[in-house]
């Protein structure tokens, strides 16, 4: 708010999406393409359900919300892969 009382910014945007929320703790087995293989790690959820998976080499951009399998819930706490 601003010092009229009026709101400065929009509403925040839906946190889930997919059921995946960020900082779950996720798997996911790609079949083909640029990604392929077992990823683990968290992920970085977007709205167009092509999702980013954090883990301690780096990061893989572009993994289909089809090929994920949560394994963790995000709950506050962090975890080590």
């Amino acid at each position: 708010m601003n010092k009229f009382g009026f709101p400065r910014t929009k509403a925040k945007s839906g946190k889930r999406f997919f059921g995946f929320q960020t900082g779950d703790m996720v798997k996911a087995i790609v079949p083909s393409g640029k990604n392929k293989g077992v990823h683990m790690g968290k992920v970085a959820v977007r709205a167009m359900g092509s999702f980013a998976i954090l883990f301690q080499k780096g990061k893989i951009d572009g993994i289909n919300q089809k090929y994920i399998k949560r394994i963790h819930a995000q709950d506050g706490y962090a975890y080590a892969n």
